[in-house]
């Protein structure tokens, strides 16, 4: 099903080149000699370039928060005709939640993955929103969207006006072409695509399926460590962002396809938006092993809350309240002593929408499969299913150390309450029957009445 210009495109090498860390000023030049020297827009640029800011933030944003990048390039991002609606239309992506186009519901939701189309669809197409709150012209909120796709993107590069793209893919390596550079993401890696940059997305294994959580408004960044101290969980220095590579050949007819208040909007321009020959700044595309993650566990008694393994977060104005966290349960040891070691029941002022990248979940023995996901919303309770809580417990207090392994489920988790659109509530994949995990769970109270009444005597 590969295009024959998609094909065309020069393959991935087998080890890419990356710079590592996480917030820093980068830069990066394909030909030396390329970046400016002492300022960032000279009269004229080395190599007759183009000087082109994208910014991330206001001009006047906090230095600490400032996130921008300079990109010297062969032409200028705006040398396209210009937008017009996508035809056609895409119908399944939204960024402003509201009653018009999705439902509000505090019941338990879980879905079954999702199958790749048999009909030629790539990650533009194969992209359509689960669920989410608040709107991106309001500059607050979150979409999470899912993918499916089986072909490469074919002269065309996608970009989102409306916030930054986490994706987080199931099954299939992405290649990812960036102006920064080129970044391989295979299963078990995640990629942040911040709002604005232009990209396309290759499929070298056939068949791709993944996640994605869009933020409106905000950047994501480290979680505060606090009493952990200096070290553990994600490690600056693992993320990687890419090193400049472009390409420049004309491309009659290329279509830049953007996403715009939840609507396609797209523009013909006759040249590769990768002309980018070197790039410096913070605002940049980055990926990140999720095998790397030193995750921090209880080591006497009880379960730690999820927020320990907390891998990126995208904060609101109130101190330790989230717009949307991203975390993960990675294979781990479990020591805990006279403790249900499992997730323990309960209910959330956070909501919770959560998916399985491979193997089997600690909470879920049955029902939860790599490529589903499952929604808890605000105040919803939810917890282990029948038989992981019965196996649990048969166990006892003498279970002893055991290793948590083959196993990778994240959790994207949110301060807001999301609204599912109905192409997800009518899916054929949702779960019906997810509320039955639970139906099982019976009485163990052995509390013995003080008198023959059945009275306790007070």
């Amino acid at each position: 099903m590969e295009s024959k210009s998609a094909a065309a495109r020069p393959a991935f090498p087998a080890e890419l080149e990356y710079q590592s860390g996480f917030g820093n000023h980068f830069s990066s030049e394909a030909i030396a000699g390329a970046l400016p020297r002492g300022q960032n827009s000279p009269l004229v640029c080395p190599y007759g370039l183009y000087a082109e800011q994208i910014s991330g933030t206001s001009f006047t944003s906090p230095r600490k928060l400032n996130e921008r990048s300079w990109l010297y390039r062969v032409k200028p991002s705006v040398t396209h005709e210009p937008f017009r609606p996508r035809v056609p239309t895409h119908g399944k992506l939204v960024s402003e939640f509201n009653e018009s186009n999705s439902t509000a519901t505090p019941t338990q939701l879980r879905w079954k993955p999702v199958e790749v189309p048999e009909s030629p669809t790539d990650f533009i197409d194969g992209l359509y929103t689960v669920c989410g709150a608040g709107s991106s012209y309001l500059r607050h909120g979150f979409a999470i969207h899912m993918y499916t796709a089986n072909k490469s993107m074919d002269d065309c590069a996608f970009c989102s006006a409306d916030g930054d793209f986490l994706i987080v893919p199931q099954e299939g390596r992405l290649w990812i072409t960036t102006e920064c550079g080129r970044l391989q993401v295979s299963p078990g890696e995640i990629v942040v695509l911040p709002q604005g940059f232009r990209f396309v997305v290759d499929l070298p294994d056939g068949p791709s399926r993944g996640y994605v959580a869009e933020i409106f408004g905000t950047h994501f960044q480290l979680p505060d460590l606090g009493p952990i101290g200096a070290n553990g969980l994600a490690a600056s220095r693992d993320f990687l962002v890419p090193v400049a590579w472009f390409e420049h050949l004309p491309r009659p007819g290329y279509t830049i396809v953007q996403k715009f208040g939840g609507e396609l909007f797209t523009a013909k321009q006759d040249f590769s938006p990768f002309n980018v020959v070197a790039w410096h700044g913070n605002y940049v595309p980055y990926k990140y092993d999720l095998s790397k993650f030193c995750p921090y566990n209880t080591v006497l008694v009880d379960h730690g809350d999820p927020s320990i393994n907390t891998v990126l977060t995208a904060p609101t104005d109130r101190p330790g309240v989230a717009l949307l966290d991203f975390v993960i349960f990675p294979p781990r040891w479990l020591v805990a002593e006279h403790t249900f070691r499992p997730p323990y029941y309960h209910r959330n002022c956070m909501s919770e929408f959560m998916g399985l990248i491979y193997g089997g979940y600690e909470a879920k023995a049955d029902g939860f499969l790599p490529g589903g996901a499952s929604l808890h919303s605000c105040m919803t309770p939810h917890g282990p299913d029948t038989k992981t809580f019965e196996a649990t417990i048969a166990l006892g207090n003498e279970a002893g150390p055991r290793r948590i392994s083959n196993t990778m489920a994240f959790m994207f988790e949110s301060c807001l309450m999301p609204r599912v659109c109905p192409w997800a509530l009518e899916s054929p994949y949702m779960d019906h029957n997810y509320y039955q995990c639970w139906i099982g769970l019976k009485s163990h109270f052995s509390y013995e009445p003080a008198d023959e009444d059945g009275h306790d005597g007070i």
